[in-house]
């Protein structure tokens, strides 16, 4: 039994090395993953959360302002493109109404 102990022993040590050397890169690696994906929506979905907090409400209400009155100062607010597309939605909702109308 001695003769297989230091053999044995031998034996372990590149096994632990190699254990440890995985358990830190398995642990870099999630540290790395969260930071690069998971924190950033984290802080999104916290934002979220926390708008019963009167200062994000107050900067949120100015940011809102702001783009307003940016709009405003354009030639036009809306595109081309835009413009059609509500102007369809705009005709659609005026058949249905008018549809409801007859039914009645």
């Amino acid at each position: 039994m001695n003769q297989n102990e230091p053999q044995n022993k031998q034996s372990l040590k590149p096994f632990f090395i190699k254990l440890i050397s995985i358990v830190i890169a398995i642990i870099i690696t999630i540290n790395v993953l969260y930071n690069l994906v998971l924190s950033e929506r984290m802080e999104k979905i916290d934002k979220i959360l926390l708008m019963n907090n009167d200062q994000f409400r107050e900067s949120l209400k100015d940011k809102i302002r702001k783009e307003l009155y940016d709009g405003l100062e354009k030639e036009n607010m809306i595109s081309i493109e835009d413009k059609k597309l509500l102007y369809k939605l705009y005709q659609k909702i005026k058949k249905e109404f008018e549809d409801l109308e007859n039914i009645n």
